[in-house]
């Protein structure tokens, strides 16, 4: 079981590097390469969710992936430390979502609130299993694809 751990300032530049990371883990993993843009896009969303909730909120604090090869799965957690910031709203349940499976981050330049779990709901197309955990310390979005090598 190896795994990757990335560290990074939260500014939109990096998000496109932990892409291309999280695709070079993912083929040296054993994942598909038809499953590769996949996961490759749902870092990014992962990521740029995080990158948003640190700069509103701990913008000194690094944003964290691993990567980790299970044998039969490749699972990617990116977690975020801006606590109760990171689109859980009070009285989220376990997996970060409101009372109706939404989760909603208002955002104050635009006046209006808009839905964060948009983002969520396009990982989860796109990964296999997506679990999303919400605590007074931040939020962990864990996705997981099949890796087609075993050892």
């Amino acid at each position: 079981m190896a795994t990757v751990e990335v560290t990074f300032t939260p500014l939109p530049a990096h998000v496109r590097t932990a892409r291309l990371v999280a695709a070079a883990v993912a083929r040296r993993s054993g994942v598909d390469e038809a499953l590769l843009n996949e996961v490759r896009l749902a870092v990014g969303e992962a990521c740029s969710r995080a990158v948003e909730a640190h700069q509103r909120h701990c913008p000194a604090e690094p944003v964290r992936i691993e990567m980790t090869d299970q044998g039969e799965r490749f699972v990617v957690v990116v977690s975020d430390h801006a606590p109760g910031a990171s689109g859980a709203p009070a009285g989220a349940n376990g997996n970060g979502t409101g009372p109706r499976g939404q989760v909603e981050v208002a955002h104050e330049e635009d006046g209006g609130v808009i839905p964060a779990g948009f983002g969520l709901a396009v990982i989860s197309g796109l990964a296999d299993d997506v679990h999303v955990s919400s605590t007074s310390a931040g939020v962990s979005v864990r996705m997981s694809w099949p890796s087609a090598i075993t050892a």
